[in-house]
């Protein structure tokens, strides 16, 4: 029933180009990248138990690495974005291994010291961010010949990227490996005296959310076409938890919700309101206040989640 479900909102969503107007065709490939950037924090906060304020520096150096690597050396996206992802996971490896020194406030206080490194070198190292100017100037890879200049394109690319990385996360997680990273959230001490190594395990879900954020920065990257070191400030990890609290964490369903919430309130609230943040702020309090455990309890999907209890 679940995958049926999943199948008929595949469908629907991919049928919003023959229904909506362009306008509507690139807010959505924008809800597609930010359900990624939140779905692969929420392995993290959710399912391991690891709260970062540093998520974005991921998404920031795939797409800095990508644009670098095109415009220095003229290389195509078949090189670029294998590569991005390659380097930007390198470096999650070793976040991962000194962030993960500490653990509860320490963890989270390392993730926003390592991450205010990266978007500060993202302003200071000019001659290759080129500072407060970003990287401008970048195209958007044809895959099989097909032109994601065009927006609908683009949209079902991002609807496929998308589905295949929500499939990964949900094997993942339903997995003996997601028993055991849920297992080192709540039951640590019992973990390691049943003889698991509870820092690797934790160290192997920061890789992979890491590997999942620069998948999120190729797509954000491909889709402006430039690329400013803001990307990497410290608000830019907080939309991305806020997409994961507000939508449910520990749930597959739940940074969906957020995503799309954050983004429609970033886009339809910023048009009429200047201090649009506040209102996401009002939003954020209220979710916290009456539905502490995010819009899933709405309706009950927590519920039918399986896999978010050891």
């Amino acid at each position: 029933m679940k995958l049926f479900f999943s199948l008929l909102g595949l469908a629907v969503m991919a049928a919003l180009p023959w229904v909506a107007g362009e306008y509507f065709v690139n807010l959505g490939s924008q809800v597609l990248i930010a359900i990624i950037f939140a779905s692969s924090l929420n392995l993290l906060v959710g399912y391991a138990g690891l709260t970062s304020l540093g998520h974005a520096s991921y998404l920031g150096l795939a797409a800095y690495f990508s644009a670098w690597l095109s415009l220095k050396f003229g290389l195509g996206h078949a090189v670029t974005a294998p590569a991005a992802l390659l380097l930007t996971t390198l470096m999650g490896m070793i976040f991962g291994w000194i962030a993960l020194r500490a653990t509860g406030l320490g963890f989270l206080m390392l993730t926003l010291a390592l991450s205010q490194i990266v978007w500060g070198l993202g302003y200071r190292w000019v001659s290759v961010t080129n500072g407060d100017n970003g990287l401008s100037g970048l195209s958007r890879p044809s895959p099989f010949g097909i032109d994601l200049d065009i927006s609908a394109n683009f949209y079902w690319f991002a609807l496929l990227i998308t589905a295949l990385c929500l499939g990964a996360i949900t094997l993942l997680v339903h997995s003996p490996f997601g028993a055991s990273i849920r297992g080192t959230r709540d039951q640590p001490r019992r973990m390691s005296a049943l003889g698991y190594n509870v820092w690797s395990i934790r160290w192997f879900t920061f890789v992979i959310a890491s590997f999942l954020g620069a998948v999120a920065g190729l797509l954000y990257v491909y889709f402006h076409k430039y690329i400013h070191p803001s990307v990497m400030a410290i608000t830019v990890s907080a939309e991305a938890l806020l997409c994961v609290i507000a939508g449910g964490s520990s749930t597959l369903i739940g940074p969906i919700l957020g995503a799309v919430l954050v983004v429609m309130l970033k886009n339809y609230a910023s048009a009429y309101v200047e201090r649009w943040n506040m209102l996401l702020g009002f939003v954020f309090l209220f979710i916290v206040v009456f539905l502490p455990k995010g819009m899933v309890s709405f309706r009950g999907w927590r519920k039918a989640e399986q896999g978010d209890k050891p």
